[in-house]
């Protein structure tokens, strides 16, 4: 049987990250892709699939980008002769994940567009979910399109609002009232550095100063690597224009009306799994976030045991907050090869190797006589989770008990989060009594619904992965496997 290819986030029972998008405009004129480089470095939590940077001098010819990208990690794409050569002061950066299909290098951002007004490049984090109406309309009008990530669409309505419109950030603007769904987006044109957030926010994007150049990032942890100072969270909704003469002006048109009971909708996964633990999103911790889920845990689903465990990674903050609340001992019980690169061999089915055991490995010394509560961020379809179970018993666990960090799955997520259909999650029409009994746990237990807004300290947050109440109305025919990120 011929050997396969897997991705090393490919698994069955585990969510996948989702993209991250960088941009800084140097005002002293200094060249920024190595920055934009490190940056990216610490946003590769977020995609792993592919990256790309593109830059601009905005003393030289207003047409020329240079640009870079490819499938793989940060490191495999991009030589220090490759950084050389991209000379410019203003740029934008892209670690890529996409929620199905569409793994090729001609979808890998940013996207750089050449038209009437000049150049456009743009970095995208989210799903639209009238992409494809929106898609239909551009190609009736003699649009021919490069790629089929609906980044493309954004690119081409803003650069299609721009000829009708005085800026640029009009234009991101008129685009913005034509989009529905989730998205950050970060836009350099020759002269100035633009970040936008949809109205509800669902994707985080945060600003952050060094010296004198400005930054745009998912994610604050960004800031950290290149050693800037945050400044504040894009609200969502909001549009920040970035130049040397005005510094940064907001846009806050496209922001929802909370006196009308408008909220936004953040991606509760952002902190539950996402982001990393050392990044702040709209004000809120996601290490502090992770450890009240623990405790809240603990505090709901007690139970008797000798040693709590967080399945890598981001089950171990949870796992310490359980360890806290409840006074069991917080352990180790998993050594994760953190060698294991973007892709790796499957083995053959005769194998009694697994893809789990390739990146896991049970410490016999801590588990083996012992209770173990073992605590993960979720189970999506529940394959993993039994695997993992098992491979605590063989260790001599005397007893598995499952705590996860978030409730279960019962609908699909159309907003960048690859939650599949109803019918693909094992917790579709199962008790927890049957998942329990099916996963091979001594007892399980999920998070309580309303706890959520508790650990984000109050946020407005989108719930509809399980809930099925969606803040935006769902698209009328699925996107996601043909128009991804």
């Amino acid at each position: 049987m011929k050997s396969e290819i897997y991705e090393q986030t490919d698994s069955a029972d585990k969510l996948k990250e989702e993209c991250g998008v960088f941009g800084i405009y140097d005002f002293s004129g200094e060249d920024v892709a190595s920055t934009i480089y490190y940056g990216l470095f610490a946003l590769q939590h977020r995609g792993q699939e592919s990256c790309g940077i593109a830059v601009s001098d905005t003393g030289g010819p207003q047409r020329k980008v240079l640009s870079h990208k490819g499938m793989g990690l940060v490191n495999e794409v991009f030589s220090g002769k490759h950084l050389a050569k991209l000379k410019g002061d203003i740029g934008i950066g892209h670690v890529r994940y996409s929620t199905a299909g569409g793994s090729t290098r001609e979808n890998a951002q940013p996207l750089v567009l050449n038209y009437v007004k000049g150049t456009l490049g743009l970095a995208h984090n989210g799903n639209l979910v009238n992409a494809p109406e929106l898609r239909r309309e551009l190609e009736y009008d003699g649009a021919i399109f490069q790629t089929t990530i609906d980044t493309e669409v954004i690119a081409y309505h803003i650069a299609r609002a721009r000829t009708k419109t005085a800026s640029v950030e009009q234009a991101v603007a008129a685009a913005m009232r034509r989009l529905s769904g989730s998205y950050s987006l970060i836009v350099m044109s020759p002269r100035k550095l633009i970040g936008a957030r949809d109205p509800y926010g669902f994707r985080p994007l945060c600003i952050g100063k060094r010296d004198n150049a400005w930054i745009l990032a998912s994610e604050t942890c960004a800031l950290d690597t290149i050693g800037a100072e945050f400044v504040r969270d894009v609200k969502p909704g909001e549009i920040v224009t970035i130049t040397p003469d005005q510094g940064i002006v907001s846009d806050c048109s496209m922001c929802l009306d909370e006196t009308k009971g408008e909220k936004p909708a953040r991606c509760i996964f952002e902190y539950i799994y996402f982001g990393r633990p050392d990044s702040r999103m709209d004000g809120v911790s996601v290490y502090n976030s992770r450890l009240l889920a623990g405790k809240y845990l603990a505090l709901d689903s007690p139970v008797e045991a000798d040693l709590v465990v967080g399945v890598p990674e981001s089950g171990n903050v949870a796992a310490l907050g359980y360890s806290l609340e409840s006074r069991i001992p917080y352990g180790t019980a998993f050594v994760k090869n953190s060698y294991v690169g973007r892709t790796f061999i499957k083995p053959k089915q005769s194998s009694r190797e697994s893809s789990v055991r390739v990146k896991l490995n049970v410490l016999r010394d801590a588990v083996e006589g012992r209770r173990v509560i073992m605590i993960d961020d979720s189970i999506v379809r529940g394959t993993t989770s039994d695997r993992i179970v098992r491979m605590l018993r063989e260790a001599g666990a005397k007893e598995v008990h499952m705590r996860v960090s978030s409730p279960p799955f019962l609908y699909p997520c159309y907003f960048g989060t690859d939650v599949p259909e109803s019918d693909q999650l094992i917790a579709w029409n199962r008790s927890v009594e049957e998942i329990r009994q099916i996963i091979g746990a001594d007892s399980l237990a999920y998070l309580n619904l309303d706890r959520l807004e508790q650990m984000v300290g109050g946020l407005s947050i989108c719930k509809g992965c399980f809930t099925g109440n969606y803040p935006v109305a769902p698209p009328t025919e699925d996107i996601r496997g043909e128009y991804d990120r």
